[in-house]
């Protein structure tokens, strides 16, 4: 059965859209890391505190992508957004003006509540306009686009706070909500009408996630991307360490370690493009995870082995994030096709699984790891084996056909 799509009509290309609503995430992450020596000084913080202010944004941001799915479901992609952008907005003018670090976290957990809708419901619009390749194609573009947040935020956020201090690059965030929240009323289309709209009753929705969370498939597939994105962002929960203490750099060579990453995202979207429709989904997914798998063992072997310099240190992390960029658009679509009229629902879920695992990265596994460069590249190793491992059970579950035919 081939599942219904709607026509868009935004004067934006959809997949430019949708990577500036994602965007907003890793902006909201990378931007204000340069600033933590001076923000934990200025607001007199522990480096526990700190580490809060991200960790905790991260859980404000699982959680509320369980709301903002049905939510987009019920009362359309395009209003949700536009609402929470705006809350976004005020959230970050919050952040710019806070005199205490309580104040700073608070601010951030409104952050992570606005910020997660750009995730759950662009992965939803992709899905209200197309389906199988061509899906799969406009994910890989999204994902280009998306891929020059990471290299651009902490540059930014360098300038930022050498011109203007810390407060300057949350002023910023606040103005580029405003500026995605007007882009998205003049530039975009609604992408879910009124007729496939889904209700908003408790039942309804608490039916909806049950059914989700007792899908095999589903969660299979949702904590298998999610584990890989794991291994990932302990780099990026560790970046001011790695940046500091292990390399021994300054506040404006960010870049050093977000560019080679950031290359490694365009190089695996560039190569998940090409490779749709040459090769079933789930082949590439096993090409991802070789290459995945490679990364680490580099990485474990110069972490133990060899110096620590900018190359050795982030070149497997860039191989890696060429695999995990490759695996993401068939991992999220084949997701996404487990529950075609719950889209925004399962994109839901989808984030919550991926943004909770980063919390957990965040909170209570990066204290313990980033300080010593061998158990970092361990632990990469490890979460990488662990969704590859979910992955063959995934693989081997009898109900693994789609209802558009994505398994081979």
């Amino acid at each position: 059965m081939t599942a219904q799509v709607t026509e868009y009509r935004g004067r934006l290309p959809l997949s430019l859209v949708v990577a500036l609503l994602a965007m907003l995430a890793p902006f909201t992450i990378d931007t204000y890391l340069p600033s933590f020596p001076d923000i934990a000084s200025e607001l007199v913080a522990t480096p526990l505190q700190m580490q809060q202010t991200m960790s905790i944004y991260l859980l404000a941001f699982a959680c509320a992508t369980l709301f903002h799915g049905p939510l987009s479901d019920s009362f359309g992609r395009r209003n949700m957004a536009v609402a929470a952008l705006l809350l976004y907005t005020l959230s970050s003018i919050g952040c710019a003006l806070a005199l205490t670090i309580e104040q700073l976290i608070a601010m951030r957990i409104g952050q992570g509540l606005a910020a997660s809708a750009g995730l759950v419901i662009g992965r939803a619009m992709i899905r209200d306009c197309y389906h199988g390749p061509a899906a799969q194609r406009v994910m890989a573009r999204m994902m280009l686009i998306f891929a020059v947040a990471p290299a651009l935020a902490p540059v930014v956020g360098g300038l930022l706070h050498d011109a203007f201090g810390w407060r300057a690059i949350f002023w910023f965030l606040a103005a580029l909500g405003l500026l995605l929240a007007a882009l998205l009323l003049l530039g975009s289309s609604e992408t879910h009408p009124p007729e496939r709209r889904q209700s908003i009753h408790p039942l309804v929705v608490g039916r909806a996630y049950l059914a989700a969370l007792v899908s095999g498939r589903f969660m299979g597939l949702a904590f298998t991307f999610a584990l890989i994105f794991g291994g990932f962002f302990l780099y990026v929960a560790g970046a001011p360490h790695i940046i500091y203490q292990h390399l021994g750099l300054g506040v404006n060579d960010f870049w050093l370690l977000f560019v080679p990453l950031v290359g490694g995202v365009v190089a695996g979207s560039f190569t998940a493009g090409r490779l749709t429709g040459q090769l079933p989904p789930q082949h590439i997914v096993w090409g991802a995870f070789a290459l995945m798998v490679v990364a680490g063992v580099l990485n474990l072997l110069q972490a133990t082995l060899l110096a620590a310099t900018p190359f050795t240190v982030i070149a497997p992390a860039a191989l890696y994030l060429m695999g995990m960029s490759i695996a993401m658009p068939n991992l999220s679509l084949m997701g996404l096709e487990c529950f075609p009229k719950n889209r925004g629902l399962a994109s839901a879920m989808q984030s919550f699984t991926q943004m909770g695992m980063a919390a957990l990265v965040v909170g209570l596994i990066s204290p313990w790891v980033v300080p010593h460069l061998p158990w970092l590249a361990l632990t990469m190793v490890g979460l990488n084996g662990a969704a590859l491992l979910l992955w063959w059970g995934v693989r081997l579950d009898p109900a693994r056909g789609g209802r558009e035919n994505w398994a081979p």
